[in-house]
């Protein structure tokens, strides 16, 4: 019934008290917005129209009222995860279904369902699979019906309880022993203990990262798992308290026979067989892969796996079930085409001594009207097996067997109309053939130069004797004489010595031969024929050989008009008497042959050699020598050197050829730096065994010498050697030497002698005597030393002026004071003053130029007692020690040393201010050293201050003319350390000095 409720400005429309408003209305109904928000009573008629319809619509869905689900029940299948979920009511056709974790109320599942109705029980069901273990936690389920957008209230909760509720206080891990397909994702869960604290899970030997559940339940997802051992897979839960627990998972692969096929072997039952594509890691218990055939169990307990059944069926079905799924195979066939026989019986033999006759039987005697192909193999023989066929085969006839030779066979048989398999082998059969005559050995000779050797067979081989052999019998002859040489050898000897020279019938031709015969019990063999000659010419010339994929391959080129085989033997190649050969025998027209043998080793050179004819009259065609293997030389070269004036020569010698282990390519030299060796020279094998090292200085030099093959080098041999210095050519050279001095001394002293005069003007001139005037004869005693102008030296030789020698200098006189009443000639030239020396025995004052007391006690009113100081040596000085806590007047007088002669050529020397003796000259040094005036051969100096200091004397010497008013010397005294050089050439200085005396006029 419609109403309308006229609430002032908002018209509502109501329908059996449900309010319609625009919450309420259906999907796509055509009621305008102005009867959704206000119904304005000027609305069109169509409008109006258009709301009746919604509001039948709306009176037909509330009719039908949507039931809520009731009864709702849980049932788990903890094995496979899965929950079905079951409830009574609900005309819905789908339902609202939503699971939660119980305990934090997390959401795991909410859809819309479709369910399918039980007719039995009439409820409805849905299953659904969890990812974690069911027992992890416990879940909730609640559900509701839906129809369209209609939906009822939710049903009451129902939950299916964990193992993490709080009566079970244990430590647990799920799922315990379960089974996962390789590749897919595996959820685990830990339950702790209440009042314990998670710590971490960890699979195999990796911690896992976990996520929680509940309160005390912890999950971990290991996603895309591999396939596990054959113990499985372990995965551990622990806690803080180091406590912990754990499961075993096992993780495979679902079945996957295949091969599945079904034959017979009695023609009656049927045998079925199959194999396992891949291992499925489901191992033990009820894990492993359970098989039927046409539902009929198999027992199977190992490999090939097989299913018996007791009649042929002619269709088969495979079935493979384990716990991760199942998996079918089939297989049909006649029973003709299907015929695998067993195994034959009771084998059997007649034995003679080149052939055999085999019988057996069979067990079924079906088999005796079958067609059949059996094979014959030799167990103890490398031979293929042999076929034989025929319908009930029971016997065959083994031909081509070898005298007193033992033979182990088996048998087995197929059908041989329809052909499917072999059958089994049967049990073996073991018999041995009768013995029988030897075959004729394969005899060869060794040649010495000497003509002497040996002949010499191979031991045969079983098949060879065909019985025990018990000797050898060799006989030589010659085929023009009827006399033989015969001798019997036990069966042990390969070899016999033959010489050539002792035999009488030897014929011109040099033909002998030797004849080799087995003896078994059976009797001789035949004879086997050697030739054996005289060594008169050398063989050819050797050629390589060639070693490739472990043998020797040796070519040459046939000679069309040779028939005869060849033969090709080969030894050690240092061995040069009585050689244990080997050989090889080849067909006619060959040109070439691969060796291959034990009996070479690496390192050893072979000879090989090619014979044509060599059962007649053996020609030697063709020579190789080679190397399995080339290794360096085992022994070093045996090394010599010597010295060679400034050169060593070294020399060696040669490497044994059994040492060499290759072909020699050359020699290293080397000298030893240190550690190190240094590369003088290469010599090839083929040169001489010799160098020379030039050049070399004095001292001691090692040398190394290696031979080297392709191998590479040997340890080489070493030898020292010490150059001692030249002594001949260096004391030619000194003798030269000196010879060359002679000559030019003696050159000088021609030149010197014929220039004497102007060596003497140069190097010695004259040196002018100072002349005074007035009477010098009177007696010594104290002179009248007042100035007059009679009182200069003159000098009366004045030779012309060399300005590239030293001269006399005018030394200024000190300034004196005299008595007012004489006058100072003021005017008179500046010249030398000489004083005449007073002998006396009493000691001198010395005079101090700076100290006025001193010069006025020396000048004593103007009388003054001046010694003229004769020409001395330059030991000879005025030695005094002056202290300076007292005045010069207070000093006593020291006593003068003199000593005579006079030498020129002395240096000169500054005098220092720390003597305390101050020249009057008030010029300095250089200013005076270039003054004009008198000066000898060399420039004079005083002592020097440091040689004063040294000996203790303040004074200079005065071993020379002194001036009136100065100290200064004017020809002083060389110091001591000219003396002493002066002294070490006295000899050659007075040699000298007399030679040019001798100038004199």
């Amino acid at each position: 019934m419609l109403q309308a409720s006229s609430i002032p400005g908002i018209p509502v429309l109501l329908w059996r008290g449900i309010s319609l408003d625009n919450r309420s209305l259906l999907p796509g109904s055509c009621l305008p917005k102005c009867l959704a928000h206000t119904l304005k009573p000027k609305c069109s008629l169509p409008w109006l129209i258009c709301a009746l319809v919604n509001l039948l619509a709306l009176n037909t869905n509330s009719q039908t009222v949507l039931t809520v689900p009731k009864q709702v029940s849980l049932s788990a299948n903890s094995s496979v995860r899965e929950l079905t979920i079951s409830w009574f009511g609900g005309s819905a056709s789908t339902f609202d279904l939503i699971i939660l974790r119980t305990e934090f109320n997390t959401t795991v599942f909410y859809d819309t369902i479709s369910a399918t109705v039980n007719q039995a029980s009439g409820r409805h069901e849905w299953k659904w699979t969890s990812a974690e273990p069911l027992e992890c936690t416990s879940l909730s389920v609640r559900i509701r019906s839906r129809d369209g957008h209609a939906t009822s209230e939710w049903s009451e909760t129902d939950t299916l309880p964990g193992r993490d509720l709080p009566s079970i206080n244990t430590l647990q891990i799920y799922p315990q022993g379960g089974v996962v397909e390789v590749g897919s994702n595996m959820t685990l869960c830990c339950i702790v203990e209440e009042g314990k604290v998670f710590k971490d899970m960890i699979y195999g030997s990796t911690v896992v990262t976990s996520t929680r559940l509940s309160r005390r339940s912890y999950a971990t997802t290991v996603v895309n798992v591999k396939a596990s051992g054959i113990s499985g897979s372990n995965v551990v839960c622990r806690l803080k308290d180091l406590s912990l627990t754990g499961a075993v998972m096992f993780i495979g692969y679902p079945p996957l026979p295949s091969d599945f096929v079904c034959e017979t072997q009695d023609l009656i039952s049927t045998v079925c067989h199959w194999k396992e594509a891949r291992d499925s890691h489901l191992n033990g218990g009820s894990r492993k892969t359970r098989y039927s055939v046409n539902s009929r169990k198999c027992d199977v307990d190992g490999f090939p796996l097989t299913c018996r059944l007791p009649l042929w069926d002619g269709n088969w079905t495979l079935m493979a079930v384990n716990n991760l799924g199942h998996y079918s195979l089939s297989d049909s066939a006649e029973l003709s085409h299907r015929v695998r026989p067993v195994a034959p019986v009771s084998l059997s033999s007649i034995v003679r001594a080149w052939n055999a006759t085999l019988m057996w039987e069979w067990i079924n005697e079906s088999y005796f009207t079958l067609d059949l192909n059996c094979q014959v193999e030799f167990t103890n023989d490398q031979s293929k097996p042999r076929n034989f066929s025929g319908v009930g085969l029971r016997s065959v006839m083994l031909s081509g067997l070898y005298p007193d030779e033992a033979y182990t066979v088996r048998v087995r048989c197929g059908a041989q109309k329809y052909f499917w398999k072999w059958g089994d082998w049967s049990q073996t059969l073991s018999f041995k053939t009768k013995p029988d005559v030897s075959d004729a050995p394969d005899a060869w000779m060794w040649m010495n130069k000497d003509n002497t050797g040996l002949v010499v067979w191979k031991p045969l081989a079983h098949h060879q004797s065909h019985g025990h052999i018990t000797g050898y019998e060799i006989t030589l002859w010659n085929p023009e004489d009827v006399e033989q040489h015969t001798q019997i050898l036990p069966p042990n000897t390969y070899s016999v010595r033959v010489n050539l020279r002792e035999m009488a019938s030897v014929g011109a031709d040099k033909k002998v031969f030797a004849t080799v015969i087995v003896k078994t019990i059976k009797g001789a063999s035949p004879p086997s024929r050697v030739p054996l000659q005289f060594i008169d010419e050398e063989p050819p010339a050797l050629l390589k050989s060639v070693f490739t994929n472990s043998r020797i391959s040796l070519f040459w080129q046939h000679n069309i008009s040779n028939t005869c085989n060849y033969l090709v033997e080969w030894l050690d190649a240092s061995c040069e008497h009585d050689c244990p050969v080997k050989w090889i025998r080849l067909a006619a027209g060959s040109t070439n042959v691969s060796i291959e043998s034990e009996n070479f080793h690496p390192g050893v050179r072979y000879n090989f050699s090619l014979y044509s004819c060599p059962s007649d009259s053996p020609q030697l065609i063709k020579r190789w020598q080679g190397y399995t293997q080339e290794l360096v030389p085992s022994r070093s070269v045996p090394l010599s050197v010597k010295s060679q004036d400034a050169d060593v020569v070294i020399t060696w010698g040669e490497i044994p050829l059994s040492d060499r282990r290759g072909f020699l390519l050359g020699y290293n030299v080397y000298i030893s730096n240190g550690s190190e060796l240094t590369l003088l020279a290469n010599l090839s094998s083929g040169g001489m065994r010799r160098h020379i090292v030039k050049g070399l200085s004095a001292g001691t030099y090692k040398f190394t010498v290696k031979a080297y093959t392709s191998a590479g080098e040997d340890t080489g041999s070493t030898a020292s050697i010490t150059l001692e210095p030249f002594t001949d050519a260096l004391i030619l050279e000194m003798l030269g030497v000196l010879g060359i001095i002679t000559v030019l001394l003696v050159i000088v002293t021609f030149i010197c002698y014929k220039k004497r005069k102007w060596v003497k003007k140069a190097f010695y001139p004259d040196i002018p005597e100072p002349k005074l005037p007035g009477d010098w004869s009177r007696p010594q005693g104290p002179l009248d030393v007042r100035p007059s102008p009679q009182s200069m030296v003159h000098i009366v030789d004045k030779p012309a002026r060399d300005f590239n020698k030293e001269t006399l200098v005018v030394i200024p006189e000190e300034e004196e004071y005299f008595e007012k009443d004489e006058p100072v000639d003021t005017d008179e030239p500046m010249s030398l003053r000489y004083y005449n020396q007073v002998v006396d025995d009493r000691p001198i004052r010395p005079r101090f130029p700076d100290s006025s007391a001193s010069s006025a006690s020396s000048l004593d009113s103007a009388h003054t007692d001046v010694t003229y100081t004769g020409i001395q040596t330059s030991g000879s000085s005025l030695v005094f020690q002056p202290d300076p806590q007292e005045s010069s007047e207070e000093r006593p007088p020291e006593v003068v040393h003199y000593d005579g002669g006079y030498k020129p050529q002395m240096h000169s020397k500054v005098l220092s201010d720390d003597v305390g003796l101050k020249p009057s000259n008030p010029f300095h040094e250089p200013q005076a050293a270039s003054s004009v005036g008198y000066k000898p051969q060399c420039a004079w100096h005083l002592d020097s201050p440091t040689d004063d200091a040294d000996t203790g004397s303040l004074a200079p010497s005065l071993g020379s003319p002194t001036s009136v008013a100065s100290t200064q010397f004017l020809l002083p005294d060389g110091d001591e350390d000219e003396n002493n050089k002066q002294q070490l050439s006295s000899a050659a200085a007075t040699w000298f000095s007399n030679l040019l005396l001798s100038s004199k006029p």
